[in-house]
């Protein structure tokens, strides 16, 4: 699988919707990023927090250190967005 593919896989990247969003309002605002702050917030957010469920998985030798699609799902579904 290519780089390209993986990072639209949404079982690796946890941030895809995000990156979507990002992308889409650069694309929508001529490429004016001051437009995009919240948008880059947001993904910054996620990034920071999948992140961090990450290496708290690794130091407690669960694997895969990145949950699944369905897994991160239902974690946020347990605790709300909190990003």
């Amino acid at each position: 699988m290519s780089r390209h593919a993986q990072l639209r896989d949404h079982d690796v990247n946890p941030c895809l919707v995000e990156t979507d969003a990002s992308n889409k309002c650069m694309d929508d605002n001529n490429y004016n990023k001051d437009k995009c702050t919240a948008y880059f917030l947001k993904y910054r957010n996620c990034r920071r927090f999948w992140h961090a469920v990450m290496m708290q998985r690794r130091r407690n030798g669960v694997k895969p250190e990145m949950p699944s699609a369905e897994e991160r799902k239902k974690m946020l579904e347990s605790m709300g967005k909190p990003y």
